[in-house]
Formats: structure tokens, C-alpha cells, sequence
């Protein structure tokens, strides 16, 4: 079987070594994301393995399709960046990635401790040789009720996670996981905005989720909330979270995703402007903790994608089932 993956990093080398042998496949790698211009790189090939940036819109799935791709499987949870219904006229079946979640649920935690410990404002002080602590006296977390919005395999484990702190939590999902039973209670989304001290978001970017936090849903939440996303940056108004921040409003950010961070994240731009207004105006506010979308970052998650995203193609190419393959709706 001949692959193609793209936007290949240095830390997944060792993985596609790995199972290019183990699955008897051979794989062409370009680190350049997937585009019009590369698109070339994937004829002969039956399947095509991307990560969760850059578009694969309808004249890129034509492209591929003229060169011969029947499948794609992607290296990221998210997989809103690929026109499904353009893949199912064209015949081309979709596979989302999949990772253990513990590295994304051990950062939101980590995020929600650095939020209430003033971490950011405490470091910079010591960078400056400034080891004053007003402003810097901090809540505790057991203290606290933490919502978590979203629970699958992530919300589930950053609520798991919680448990140990002692903390109250709270959850929301339409549906339920009888694994936090005990845990967490279930609530409505209105209640779990009321009531809620800490908000992590843990749901799939779609038209419903699209800027779930915005100037409406602010307003039902607690003055002084700490809102923490792990997930998409497209599921936070960012002009919202600007005005919330200056208002008072919002008491903390814990990103790790934020709206317009494609072309940015990943790259070096230190001799560059970014194109991100907003988010370089958010990131300058003291109580306002930002990373570049490394929260999936660890060993065993970059294993895992490249395993199941070659594992996805093997299965499509033997016209078997894939449990990971998604469908436009």
C-alpha cells in the first residue's frame, strides 16, 4: 500500500518508521501542509494521512481524487477542516485521529492551577528580579466548582482528574457518561454557566458549538469566571473574551487554542507580524495564560496518531471497518 502523509513533524518520525514496517506500507512524507501545489506528491497513492491544519476544501478533494486517493485519515481529534460531503460524492472515506486522552486532560488542569496561582504574572516578576506578592494571592482549588463542558474521552479524564483536589464538578453533555457517576453531576448548559467558578471546554467544534462562549453567554456566567479551552479556538468569541477580560467579567484564561491561529501555531514569526490582531491585543493582559496549541503535545500522543492514522488507511485499503472513520452528516 502507498501512502502520502503530510504536514509531517520531527516527532513523528520515529512513529512512521515504526509502522510503516509494522503495517508493510510505504509512505511518501512532505512537511508542508497539504495544498494545490503538493497535492502532486499523493498520485499513486491510495490513501493520504494529514494533520488538523491547513483546509481540505472540495478542489483539493478533487485533486486527490484525480490522483487516485480513496482514502484520507487525519492526525488530529478535529476534523472540521475537511469538506466530508465533497469526500462522499467523490468516494473518498474519512478518518479522524485519536490519542489517549490524559496529555490534553492533564494540561486543562494544569491551565485552571496556573490561572489560579497567577503563574504567568509570578514568573515574569522573577524574571525581572521583582519578588514582590501583591496581586499575586491566589484561590484554592478545592475551594471551587469546576464545569466541564463536554465529556467525552477528554472531559471525562479532566474530571477524573479532579477528583483528587477535592473541588465540586459539575458537567455538561447531551449525552451522559455513566463513568462519572459519583464524579460529577449533570447539569443543564445554563446551570453549568451559572454556576460554575472554572469552565473547561472539552466539545467538537460544529455550527452549534461555533463561539459557544460569546456576549450573550458571558453575561450567565459568574463575575470573575476562569474559562479554560483545550479543544478548538473557534468555540470562543474572541472579540467576547477581549471585553470580558477589560470588563472584569472574566477573572481568568487558561488558552490553548484561540480563533485565526492557522498559519501562526507551529511557526516561527519572530521576524515576522502576525496576522492576528486580537489575539496578540489578548495575550498582553496579565490574567490571561496562552500556549500555542501544545496541550496534545506528548511522546505517546504523537505515537498514537501516527499509528491509528496509518491503522485507519490499512483498514479502509482491506474494506473492513474503521471504528475512527467519520461521514458527512
Amino acid at each position: 500500500m502507498k501512502l502520502a502523509a503530510y504536514s509531517c513533524r520531527p516527532y513523528e518520525t520515529a512513529a512512521f518508521d515504526w509502522y510503516e514496517k509494522e503495517l508493510g506500507c510505504t509512505v511518501i512524507r512532505c512537511t508542508e501542509t497539504l495544498s494545490l501545489e503538493n497535492a502532486e506528491l499523493s498520485k499513486g497513492c491510495e490513501g493520504v494521512s494529514i494533520s488538523g491544519s491547513g483546509r481540505l476544501d472540495r478542489e483539493l478533494m478533487e485533486a486527490l481524487a484525480g490522483n487516485g486517493v480513496k482514502f484520507i485519515a487525519c492526525r488530529s481529534i478535529g476534523y472540521n477542516h475537511i469538506d466530508l460531503n465533497a469526500a462522499k460524492e467523490l468516494g473518498i472515506r474519512v478518518s479522524k485521529g485519536a490519542y489517549a486522552p490524559n496529555g490534553v486532560a492533564d494540561f486543562a488542569v494544569l491551565l485552571m492551577l496556573m490561572c489560579l496561582r497567577h503563574a504567568k504574572q509570578a514568573i515574569a516578576r522573577e524574571g525581572v528580579n521583582d519578588y514582590t506578592i501583591d496581586g499575586l494571592q491566589g484561590r484554592e482549588l478545592r475551594c471551587l466548582t469546576v464545569g466541564i463542558v463536554g465529556t467525552g474521552h477528554i472531559g471525562r479524564t479532566v474530571a477524573k482528574n479532579l477528583t483528587g483536589f477535592g473541588c465540586k464538578i459539575l458537567a455538561y453533555d447531551p449525552y451522559p457518561s455513566e463513568e462519572l457517576e459519583g464524579i460529577a453531576q449533570y447539569v443543564s448548559l445554563e446551570e453549568i454557566f451559572a454556576e460554575s467558578d472554572i469552565l473547561s471546554f472539552h466539545v467538537p467544534l460544529n455550527e452549534e458549538s461555533r463561539h459557544m462562549v460569546n456576549r450573550e453567554s458571558l453575561k450567565k456566567m459568574k463575575d470573575g469566571v476562569v474559562l479554560i479551552n483545550t479543544a478548538r479556538g473557534e468555540l470562543m468569541d474572541t472579540q467576547a473574551l477581549i471585553e470580558g477580560v477589560e470588563l472584569g467579567k472574566i477573572g481568568a484564561l487558561g488558552l490553548d487554542v484561540i480563533e485565526g491561529e492557522g498559519g501562526i501555531y507551529f511557526q516561527d514569526h519572530r521576524c515576522s507580524i502576525l496576522q492576528n490582531q486580537a489575539m496578540a491585543y489578548l495575550r498582553q493582559f496579565p490574567n490571561v495564560t496562552m500556549t500555542h496549541h501544545i496541550a496534545f503535545y506528548t511522546d505517546q500522543a504523537g505515537d498514537d496518531m501516527v499509528r491509528n492514522a496509518l491503522t485507519s488507511l490499512k483498514q479502509f485499503e482491506e474494506g473492513g471497518v474503521c471504528p475512527l472513520e467519520v461521514t458527512a452528516e
